[in-house]
Order: structure tokens, then C-alpha cells, then sequence
């Protein structure tokens, strides 16, 4: 008698597993065929944000067309965060933490070459210039992703615990010459107040196998640095230069100097370091030697530390350089973007359900890469994982294919899946198990 009471006692414990088991089978199934739906939708939006693309802090269009979609699928929805952002916000149907998705919305300065057949011919003003604009980096192919994974979570919505924030950003590309814009900017509005994400996580699509998606822990995009130095030496006639001084030749030491830091005074084992020149301007004439030269660049790293001591050593080598011909050189320093650093405990977390959305394309790991993204300003907030999708055509290697932003770049559209895949899958595994993680 006691042994059958032990067993009828036992009998709920013995049948929850499985049930426990089939029900999470069950979720990803449904949560499968929501995503495979709405993908036709996905790859209408992507063409029609493509054909349409607006710079940076005038993505008026864009947002209009996200806020509409989110309203429609019963969202609360904000709008005019950061000149043009919209955020969306999902509560489902039980108590649960908050997690955000992160899609940049801005298009680039770049007339489109690819002959498609809903190809860009928009035409803007960009810091004075008028020029073609693209979306030559996949942004709208991101967009175009989280409205899709908005639409499919919505439709699990009572079964849900917790809510997701899903973040429409402008301007990651950099706000136009005298704007604020992009992440820092939404944050600075109060993006993370009402309500407060404990994780974010955003995407971006990437030359590589299509559908594969690649990941690493810690930083994996580097910060970003602009620079501008101001060599100032004596204008006079280019017959008589010992009569002046000369800035044009301080400069082209001075690009010499500063380019051999990172190559023989940083220890780049340690961690990458990158210093370029963009732009030299100076002179209107060909037989004037100019009062000054002004150059610009960039810098990237991956250390703090190392990033300090770059930008230390660069102020010397100017000054140094400019002073032993008689000129002054004026270094200034803004910062784009910081490392793109991916929370080691939330990342391995990550794992399983970037494997379920990868499927047979797999997931593979990603060296450090030197461009750089503002969503690491939400990082410094929130613990957060940014990994790339692969859109390259089948059986293309990366250098026969178009880079981001290039006028010829495009995107492997049948890739998209499982960007929404992941997308959907991080957001609601981690509502149901949120791990715990180390305040930033």
C-alpha cells in the first residue's frame, strides 16, 4: 500500500519533465513556424527600406513606417527619441524581467551601384554636399528584421514573461556636423528609464557564409576616435620659403611620425591599435606656402589604457615635430564609438540560443574586428551581446563579395531568417531564464 501511494505521490514529478520538455519543444516550434510567416513581410520591408534610404537624423520616412507597424501590433509605442528613434514596448502577459533589441535605421552618403532592381537613386544634402544615398552598410536589412521579430513575439504575447523593448535607432553611422544623434543620445533622452532593460542585444549583417552567425566574448568591435591637428606655420611665397614657414612639410613628417607609433611604440600584442589620415587640407595656391594644414583620422582600439596612451603620444609627436620647424600643431580628440564588448557570462549564456537560430549554418567564431558601433554605449549600461550575421551569396568567399559600405554592397536576403530567428530566440529564452550577471 505504501509503495502505491509513493508511486501516485511520485507521479506528477515523473510526468512534469517531459512535459516541461515537450513544452519548450512546443514553444520553439511555434515560435519556428510565426518566423517562417512573417518572412515575406521581412524581405518586402528590407526592399522598400532600401529603395528609400535617409541619413542620418532624417530618417523621418523610416521611423514613420516602423511606428505605424509596431502601433498596429497593439505596441506601446514612442516616438521623437533622439530626433528620429522609436521604441517599442511589448508586456506580455505574465511578470518578468525587461530586455531590449537593438536596429540602427540610417542610410549612408554613397550612390548605389548594384544594378538592383530597387536600387537607391535618393539624392540628400550631407555637410553642405549633395550626394547619393544608400544603404550600403544593411541597415535596412536590420530594421526590417526586428519589425519582423516585434510582429512574431507579439503574437506570443500571453505567454510571455516579462517585456521586451525593441529600439529603433537613428544615426549609429554619427549624426550629421553640429547634431547630436544616435545611442549616446537615446540614452541621454532616457532610453533605459521606463522601463529599465537588464540586457540588450543587436545584430549586424556581415560579409560571411549566409546564415552563419558569428560571435566572441569580450570586445569585438573597437572603439572609434576622430581626430583633427591644426599645423600652423607662416604663409609665404613658395620661392622664398626660408623667408616662412612651411606647414606643408611639417604635416607630411608629422603622418610619418604618428603612423609609426602604433607600429614600433604600442605593444600590439596586447590588443589591436589603428591610426588613419583621411583628409589633408591646406593651400589655395600652387606657388603659396599656406599659413596652416589641417588633418583629420581616425584611431581605434581596444584598450583604454592603450587608447590613452596612443592619443598621449600623438599630442607629443605633434607638438615635437611642429616645434623643431618653428610651427605649432593642435591635436583635438571626439569619441565615436567605445569597444563593442561583449559580456563574457551573458555571451556564453547566449550560446544555445544562437545555435538554435543558426541551425546547420552554424556558429563560429569572430576575430576582433576594427570597425566600431555605438551600440557599445549601451553596453557601458547594461550588459549586452552583438554578433554578426552572414549574408554573402552562396559559395562566394568574403574578398568576392562587396564590403559594408561599399556602393556595390547587398545582402543574401534568404540570411534574413535567421537574423529574426536569434533575434526572437535571445529575447524570449531569456525572459523565461534570465541568468545573473555582474552589475556594470
Amino acid at each position: 500500500m505504501r509503495l502505491s501511494l509513493l508511486s501516485l505521490a511520485l507521479l506528477p514529478l515523473l510526468l512534469s519533465a517531459p512535459a516541461m520538455a515537450d513544452s519548450s519543444v512546443d514553444s520553439k516550434t511555434k515560435l519556428s513556424k510565426h518566423i517562417e510567416q512573417v518572412m515575406p513581410k521581412v524581405i518586402s520591408w528590407r526592399r522598400d527600406l532600401h529603395q528609400h534610404p535617409e541619413l542620418s537624423n532624417r530618417e523621418v520616412r523610416t521611423a514613420a513606417k516602423v511606428a505605424a507597424h509596431l502601433e498596429s501590433l497593439g505596441l506601446e509605442v514612442r516616438t521623437g527619441i533622439a530626433h528620429t528613434g522609436v521604441v517599442g514596448i511589448l508586456k506580455g502577459g505574465k511578470a518578468g524581467p525587461v530586455v531590449a533589441l537593438r536596429a540602427d535605421m540610417d542610410a549612408l552618403p554613397v550612390a548605389e551601384q548594384t544594378g538592383l532592381p530597387f536600387a537607391s537613386t535618393v539624392m540628400a544634402e550631407f555637410n553642405g554636399q549633395q550626394t547619393g544615398v544608400m544603404h550600403a552598410c544593411g541597415h535596412d536589412a536590420h530594421v526590417a528584421m526586428l519589425m519582423g521579430v516585434a510582429e512574431v513575439l507579439s503574437k506570443q504575447k500571453a505567454d510571455i514573461s516579462g517585456t521586451i523593448m525593441f529600439v529603433f535607432q537613428p544615426a549609429e553611422e554619427g549624426p550629421p556636423n553640429g547634431e547630436d544623434g544616435g545611442a549616446k543620445m537615446m540614452l541621454a533622452e532616457g532610453l533605459f528609464a521606463n522601463p529599465s532593460p537588464s540586457a540588450i542585444f543587436g545584430l549586424h549583417v556581415w560579409p560571411g557564409n549566409p546564415g552563419q552567425i558569428q560571435v566572441k566574448t569580450e570586445g569585438i568591435m573597437a572603439a572609434a576616435d576622430s581626430f583633427q591637428i591644426t599645423v600652423k606655420g607662416k604663409q609665404v611665397h613658395g620661392s622664398s620659403p626660408w623667408l616662412g614657414i612651411d606647414p606643408i612639410n611639417v604635416t607630411g613628417q608629422l603622418i610619418n611620425a604618428i603612423n609609426l607609433i602604433p607600429a614600433r611604440q604600442i605593444d600590439v600584442t596586447k590588443a589591436p591599435a589603428v591610426v588613419s589620415f583621411g583628409q589633408v587640407h591646406g593651400g589655395i595656391r600652387w606657388n603659396i606656402i599656406p599659413d596652416d594644414v589641417k588633418l583629420e583620422g581616425t584611431i581605434r582600439t581596444f584598450d583604454s589604457a592603450m587608447r590613452e596612451d596612443l592619443i598621449a603620444r600623438m599630442t607629443t609627436t605633434s607638438e615635437h615635430i611642429a616645434k623643431a620647424s618653428g610651427a605649432t600643431a593642435e591635436l583635438h580628440v571626439h569619441n565615436f564609438a567605445a569597444v563593442t564588448w561583449n559580456d563574457p557570462a551573458l555571451t556564453d549564456w547566449a550560446m544555445p540560443s544562437l545555435k538554435w537560430a543558426a541551425g546547420d549554418k552554424g556558429v563560429a567564431g569572430v576575430k576582433p574586428i576594427t570597425g566600431a558601433e555605438d551600440f557599445s554605449f549601451y553596453q557601458q549600461k547594461i550588459p549586452g551581446v552583438f554578433f554578426f550575421l552572414g549574408i554573402s551569396p552562396e559559395g562566394k568567399t568574403n574578398s568576392e563579395v562587396a564590403p559594408n559600405h561599399s556602393p556595390m554592397f547587398d545582402v543574401n536576403e534568404d540570411a534574413l531568417i535567421n537574423g529574426v530567428r536569434a533575434l526572437s530566440s535571445l529575447a524570449l529564452d531569456y525572459l523565461d531564464q534570465a541568468p545573473t550577471l555582474k552589475p556594470q
